[in-house]
């Protein structure tokens, strides 16, 4: 019987051909029955993977036989399932591209890679040693969430600085604007769903002049495996894909409200009018109507 499961990974390493890593990897997840998508870059590549646990395993060992990929972290999830064929249900088909930037900021030329990772990063803390900066540096240390402010509604850190971000590109404006510049003498740590956006963002806060930046290692994904609910994140973890969310345990909070009729919800909707390209926290009743939630 098929397992369903979803893998997420990245790594930052110099590729000299991403094209031939594109034909590669597309040849491999098609031959594998795998959906998902894939971004390639010069510095990298990125990406989300469905499918049944036999498969998933077959390409995390081609993956990792690839010397700059060898140990590159991936992590895993339930998925929601497979059809017939054991193609994964959480995701419409295969995509593998190859993009100037694996994740879009828009600043191609600030990032700097070698075969250790991202040069000019943050410090990077486990878990644990986040534990460990927020017990000795109290409530001087600031979280600073890395992912589009439509995530950061149905989950975050508690007290998290949450910027007003649509893209990933509204980042550079908004550190470039000056209007952070207050966090610059205090300890930041940045984080995001597994840690990509964080390793980009933590290196744009450093060449900015912030003097002590962190970045949770694994993202807010391996600290959920570590401490669940019973931490310092509260509510529900946005993923990219047909879940739309996840949950580390049985109790996590509901902190999304519907922008709707403001009931409590941890759901998150595409605009149901094809001409709307927008996205909101909605509660299954107010996102049966066509843009009463996104035109609120």
């Amino acid at each position: 019987m098929a397992t369903p499961k979803i893998i997420l990974f990245y790594a930052f390493t110099p590729l000299a051909d991403p094209e031939a890593i594109r034909l590669w990897q597309r040849e491999l997840g098609e031959s594998l029955g795998l959906r998902g998508r894939l971004l390639i870059s010069s510095a990298g590549i990125n990406g989300t993977l469905g499918g049944d646990v036999i498969a998933l395993k077959k390409w995390v060992r081609r993956f990792r036989e690839y010397a700059p990929f060898k140990n590159t972290d991936i992590k895993w999830s339930e998925g929601t399932g497979v059809d017939a064929d054991g193609r994964s249900l959480d995701f419409p088909k295969l995509s593998v591209k190859v993009r100037d930037e694996i994740v879009s900021f828009g600043a191609p030329d600030e990032l700097k890679v070698d075969e250790n990772g991202v040069v000019g990063g943050g410090t990077r803390l486990s878990p644990e040693e986040l534990h460990e900066l927020i017990d000795e540096r109290g409530d001087d240390v600031v979280f600073f969430d890395g992912r589009n402010s439509l995530e950061a509604q149905i989950g975050r850190f508690k007290n998290a600085v949450v910027p007003d971000t649509e893209t990933t590109r509204d980042f550079v404006r908004l550190l470039d604007s000056g209007m952070y510049d207050d966090l610059k003498g205090k300890p930041v740590v940045t984080y995001c769903t597994g840690g990509i956006r964080c390793e980009v963002l933590s290196s744009l806060m450093t060449a900015r002049g912030f003097g002590e930046v962190y970045q949770l290692e694994g993202g807010i994904v391996r600290y959920g495996e570590k401490y669940g609910d019973d931490g310092l994140w509260e509510g529900s973890l946005y993923v990219f894909d047909k879940r739309r969310s996840t949950d580390f345990s049985d109790h996590a909070a509901v902190i999304g409200e519907c922008a709707g009729c403001g009931a409590s919800t941890n759901r998150t909707a595409n605009c149901p009018d094809p001409s709307c390209q927008s996205q909101s926290v909605a509660c299954e009743t107010c996102d049966a109507v066509p843009c009463r939630v996104h035109a609120a």
